[in-house]
């Protein structure tokens, strides 16, 4: 009876420790499954996601918390708020002032001497034609001055300057419209497509000119049909990067600039953008065949929607051949717009005139200098006072 007795402890004792062994996974689980439950997200704290997905960092005493989101590469660039465009206009005008002075002191004082005879006429208009503002509008200005001189006797540089300054004024004619189609034509982008010759900073305007639609708070596409130039794309998308703008382009070189062009529009009607602008190859307007495939660029496009603004771009310092450049280019896609590049450090502000009258549309924008916001749009009386000092 006592081995019985004693087995009989054993079994008991052994039942007590596996109960308690039981009891202790058991409550071992339930713990783990307690730190499940307290690992659900708390109500809501008010903070947002920071970098890649991870909430701002909790308040004392708050578990952390992740969000199931895939980490967003870091942006190359800062967003930039480019200036006001009206702001720049009088630091751009007195740049313009100082880079024009030649000319305007040239005429001032050719006209203010006490005797202009048949010789210094042929001064005043062999200024004004080294100002490329062309022979019609130079012989028309001396003419017009002549007469004043002759009627009104006076010679004294405030009067003078009077004169000057609404003959030029004249010339450059205010009456133009400037504006800049920006904005949605009703249920779709307003389209601008811009060309030049290479070499005239094409490329760098359209990143320009996107800064300005920028900073009124226009919603802006840009199209990368250069895809000729093979830095052309990565230069504009660098351009749109800097000021939060989306640029469309080609996986490959040497695609058809028609087709990105056309994918372009389609996407920024899609995003319901205001504006899209196009850049195209720069191109030797005596080569036919460019020419041509300028021409398909603008076919192409207006399949889907109009073109409301074609802006040629041109170098103020190429003189007469930037006025035969821009014939050419109107004839093939009907320019609507000219676009001055390195006016600054010049005196060939007459080609303002010279290119208005060739193609009887107006300056738009004038680019004086090197820095992002160095454009501005066109002011015709801002201009002349400019030239004149």
């Amino acid at each position: 009876m006592d081995l019985l007795g004693n087995l009989w402890l054993v079994i008991v004792v052994g039942v007590v420790i596996a109960a308690a062994l039981i009891s202790g996974l058991v409550t071992l689980l339930r713990g783990r499954g307690g730190e499940r439950r307290d690992l659900k997200p708390p109500p809501p704290s008010g903070r947002g996601p920071g970098p890649g997905g991870v909430l701002a960092p909790p308040a004392p005493g708050e578990p952390p918390t992740l969000i199931e989101t895939p980490r967003a590469p870091a942006p190359d660039l800062l967003l930039e708020r480019p200036e006001q465009a009206r702001g720049r206009l009088h630091r751009l005008r007195e740049r313009l002032a100082r880079s024009n002075s030649t000319l305007g002191q040239g005429l001032l004082g050719l006209l203010s001497r006490g005797h202009l005879d048949e010789e210094t006429w042929d001064d005043v208009e062999d200024t004004l034609l080294a100002s490329d503002l062309g022979v019609e509008a130079s012989q028309e200005l001396v003419a017009a001055l002549r007469r004043q001189v002759a009627v009104q006797g006076v010679r004294d540089e405030a009067t003078v300057r009077g004169w000057l300054r609404e003959d030029l004024i004249r010339l450059v004619d205010p009456s133009m419209d400037r504006r800049l189609v920006s904005t949605r034509q009703g249920d779709r982008a307003a389209v601008i497509l811009v060309v030049g010759v290479n070499g005239t900073g094409k490329t760098t305007t359209i990143g320009k000119i996107a800064r300005v639609l920028v900073a009124e708070d226009r919603r802006v596409l840009l199209g990368a049909a250069d895809t000729f130039r093979a830095a052309a794309a990565d230069q504009l998308q660098t351009w749109g990067q800097r000021v939060g703008v989306r640029t469309v382009r080609s996986d490959r070189d040497g695609a058809d600039p028609a087709a990105v062009a056309f994918e372009a529009v389609k996407e920024a009607n899609a995003e319901e953008a205001d504006v899209v602008l196009i850049d195209t190859a720069g191109r030797l307007h005596n080569k036919a065949n460019l020419m041509a495939e300028l021409t398909k660029v603008k076919r192409v496009v207006e399949k889907q929607s109009p073109i409301d603004e074609v802006l040629l771009v041109l170098d103020a310092t190429t003189g007469q051949n930037g006025l035969v450049q821009a014939e050419v280019f109107s004839a093939a896609v009907d320019v609507t717009g000219i676009v001055l590049t390195k006016l600054d450090g010049t005196a060939k502000g007459g080609i303002v005139v010279g290119v208005q009258r060739k193609l009887g549309v107006p300056v738009k924008l004038v680019g004086l200098g090197e820095g992002p916001d160095d454009l501005a749009p066109f002011d015709p009386e801002a201009f002349v006072d400019a030239i004149l000092g």
